[in-house]
């Protein structure tokens, strides 16, 4: 599952991807195959964190169990 990171939070990406033209049109970051196409991998802080992402328009993204 994708997350937004925010500073002191964190948002179900139909939070803050709805207004955004990159995303797919239920307004969910566009994810495929593992891979998130309107971002880019941002590398993990360690084994024990998810894979992060950062969208083009600025956000930290996790990918969370």
């Amino acid at each position: 599952m994708l997350v937004i990171l925010m500073e002191d939070r964190v948002l179900p990406p139909c939070q803050v991807c709805q207004g955004c033209l990159l995303a797919d049109r239920n307004g969910q970051p566009r994810w495929h195959h593992g891979k998130l196409d309107c971002g880019h991998a941002v590398g993990k802080l360690s084994d024990k964190h998810p894979n992060r992402y950062e969208c083009m328009m600025g956000f930290s993204i996790a990918d969370i169990d």
